[in-house]
Order: C-alpha cells, then structure tokens, then sequence
C-alpha cells in the first residue's frame, strides 16, 4: 500500500475515505489515534493518513485532486445584478441586497462582470 494523503483533521481523511469508496477504491486510514503522542513524535507524524494500494494510487489521486479543488465559480467575483456590488465567488446570495446570483428566469446561470453590469446599466 501506498500513502495517499494525510491531513491534521481526522474528519477530512474520513471524507476523503468515503469519497474513494464511491468510486471503488479501498482505502485504509492510519494514525487516527495519534495525536496524543504530538510532542513526543513531531506533530506532523502524528496526523491521519490515507493509504491505498499500489495499482490504485493514480487514479485515486486524480479523484482526490477534482474533489478538493475549488469549483470554477468560486474563484470569481461576481456583480450583482441589483445593486451592482461586487460579490467573492462563494457566495450565492448578495450581502448588501440579498439578490442571488441567478438573475432571474430569463438569465439563471449567467454571472456578469461589475464592470458588464455597470455598462449595461
């Protein structure tokens, strides 16, 4: 078996366990019970970690690197339709005018720029 990842959160390690079990993939999880020992051993050995097997280890990192990565609408800002503002990309809804991102019927799913919104205006 190979180590696949390790991480400082248990829960994360049992999350990313569960995620590889839908795709079939067997995994194992170590040091779960460790952490006590943090001080005697540096705290990064102590971490839990997810081991699969050999043959696995690929495609398991694949799956591990489309699962913790940020989704694309994350990453942008997004203008507001009602008051303009302009709103990090995970947020779904407006802080200032509680409009959602999706712009109504006619244009769910389409996010503008604050600088389209403000020329279109």
């Amino acid at each position: 078996m190979k180590k696949l990842h390790c991480a400082k959160d248990p829960l994360m390690i049992g999350h990313l366990r569960n995620v590889l079990a839908l795709y079939g993939i067997r995994c194992v999880t170590k040091n779960l019970d460790l952490a006590t020992a943090a001080g005697e051993l540096p705290p990064i050995d102590c971490w839990p970690e997810l081991w699969v097997e050999e043959d696995q280890l690929a495609r398991a990192k694949s799956i591990l690197k489309k699962t913790m990565a940020p989704l694309e609408s994350v990453k942008k800002p997004w203008g507001c339709i009602g008051c303009g503002e302009e709103i990090e990309g995970q947020f779904s809804e407006c802080w200032n005018c509680g409009k959602s991102r999706s712009h109504g019927p006619g244009r769910r799913g389409i996010v503008i720029s604050l600088a389209e919104f403000l020329r279109n205006r």
